[in-house]
């Protein structure tokens, strides 16, 4: 039997715990999946978990039920919501048909009641997930999928192949609008191997289609199709700078699928564009962004030009696709996966009755391919640099067991740079972030979005790896930080509590009380009075 979450929201525990004894969730088909008291911690738990279902009281300290709501269709529009109140006015009743709320109920909360109200709310939920689910539905939704004329030159537009003087005249002809003035690829990935038991890959990836479509697409006046087993999204960019706005929003999709139609969906994104002719290199970004997944976790966004250091540039020599899969491996791989690559590229371009003109021109276009890897990676070149004329002539020189070692011997110097180049990076925005707080913990309108903003990154990006360096969230270290610092100014100080709390950027002294009880497990004046005391 399906099994929903709940999340139950009251400034009086004691109606929680009463709540949660009284109603057989398991038989119902819930679970619990917390509870909080008041709605900035009720925000906490749903960045956490994300529940299919939030009951909350209006009244509350700090947020109320109605700003908890508004929050929460505009972060998490799919889930639903309960009000449960001793307060029946009207106006709270209307805010909360405008909010698409699911019930209200008056307090005392009757057993009987709320379980009608789960068990009708429950038959909603399984219906909406069995809809996205239906095989005759996907399957008639597969059939009607773009016309073959307009697939055919999106895919075309990525591969590159349309000379840029005949695209008017396609736009004009299949009645296409690309308004821009940017543009960028995104690639959305299904993976196969992860999908439920229950369903048809393939049917699967056409679900997620559909949803990219419904849920994306018209925000960002995108054009959606079908490429190699992928759903690509063109979407159209005010500035360059909405990529990262735009990696947020794929961000919460790919969590929303895995959640409601059981999909691991992967988001590559690729570099904006001014100009549509262009898309085939953010294409090539997007797909390479995809790949990234086995360093970063799958069902999330993935920004090519977040995660890679140095410039995207597809490597060479054309057509070759073993050297192309070495520099995958170098970028993405274990030491083993490089060296079976290394071996492979060696033993392909290693065959019979090749000239030694021949072999010069493979070892001539190895090193200048190396090379360029180098440079658009901002990987140190300096064994390249220092004489490329001695060079060549000692890797022509080299027997073939010597070659395989100096191609081994470089490419995994490659591969240990960029993962140096990797780290620094990370390193270096988390400590910017740092020392952002640090001067400016006192501004009560410090946040991630504009930490995310001065640093120019996108929050789940951003959320994700300081979370990993830090071992918490960045909202965490900041209210640590801030406390931290009111601590000490407690001490230091003869400072009032409530000038303390605006000293660390918080307004409402209650709240700042409150946080600081839960950190340190006494009030700002008894924690004064206690180290004072101890001291003496």
């Amino acid at each position: 039997m399906e099994k929903y979450s709940v999340l139950l929201v009251d400034d009086e525990e004691e109606v929680i715990h009463v709540i949660m004894r009284k109603i057989n969730w398991e038989g119902l088909g819930f679970c619990v999946a917390g509870y909080a008291n008041n709605g900035v911690k009720a925000l906490e738990i749903m960045e956490e978990c994300q529940p299919d279902v939030v009951m909350t009281d209006i009244r509350m300290p700090f947020m109320d039920g109605m700003e908890l709501s508004r929050r929460i269709k505009a972060e998490y529009p799919a889930t639903k919501i309960l009000f449960f109140t001793g307060f029946d006015e009207f106006e709270y009743a209307r805010g909360a048909v405008h909010l698409e709320v699911e019930e209200y109920i008056l307090k005392p909360v009757n057993s009987v009641e709320l379980t009608n109200v789960f068990t009708q709310l429950k038959i909603k939920l399984d219906q909406e997930i069995s809809e996205k689910r239906n095989v005759e539905i996907l399957q008639k939704y597969y059939m009607e999928s773009l016309p073959l004329l307009q697939a055919n030159f999106y895919t075309s537009l990525i591969e590159g192949s349309i000379p840029e003087e005949e695209i008017p005249g396609y736009l004009s002809d299949y009645q296409l609008s690309f308004p821009g003035p940017f543009f960028c690829c995104v690639v959305f990935h299904t993976s196969s191997s992860q999908a439920p038991v229950d369903i048809n890959p393939l049917l699967l990836a056409t679900s997620v289609h559909r949803q990219v479509k419904e849920r994306l697409a018209e925000r960002w006046q995108a054009k959606c199709f079908s490429y190699l087993g992928n759903t690509i999204m063109i979407p159209q960019l005010k500035t360059e700078n909405e990529v990262a706005e735009l990696t947020d929003e794929c961000d919460r999709f790919c969590k929303y699928a895995q959640g409601i139609i059981g999909a691991v969906v992967t988001a590559g994104i690729g570099p904006a564009c001014p100009t549509i002719t262009a898309l085939s290199q953010s294409y090539l970004g997007a797909r390479e962004a995809v790949s990234y997944r086995v360093i970063y976790g799958a069902a999330r966004a993935i920004n090519m030009q977040e995660v890679v250091p140095g410039e995207l540039i597809p490597p060479g020599p054309a057509n070759d696709a073993e050297i192309g899969n070495l520099f995958k491996m170098i970028r993405l791989g274990s030491e083993k996966e490089v060296i079976q690559a290394a071996d492979r590229y060696i033993k392909h371009t290693s065959f019979p009755n090749k000239s030694l003109q021949q072999h010069y021109v493979d070892v001539m276009e190895l090193v200048s391919t190396l090379y360029r890897f180098a440079l658009n990676n901002d990987i140190s070149v300096e064994g390249f640099t220092e004489d490329i004329r001695k060079l060549y002539s000692s890797v022509f020189d080299l027997e073939p067991s010597a070659f395989r070692n100096w191609l081994m011997d470089c490419c995994l110097a490659f591969r240990e740079n960029l993962i140096h180049a990797r780290n620094k990076s990370t390193r270096s925005f988390v400590a910017k972030a740092e020392e952002y707080v640090r001067h400016n913990y006192g501004d009560e309108d410090l946040s991630l979005d504009r930490v995310c903003e001065e640093l120019g990154v996108s929050n789940s990006y951003f959320s994700s790896v300081f979370k990993k360096e830090k071992g918490n969230s960045f909202i965490r270290y900041l209210t640590d930080y801030r406390l931290e610092q009111a601590a000490a100014q407690l001490i230091e100080t003869s400072e009032k509590s409530y000038i303390i709390a605006k000293n660390v950027g918080y307004t409402d002294p209650n709240y700042f009380s409150y946080v600081f009880k839960r950190k340190f497990g006494v009030s700002p004046s008894k924690y004064r009075r206690e180290h004072i005391e101890g001291e003496n």
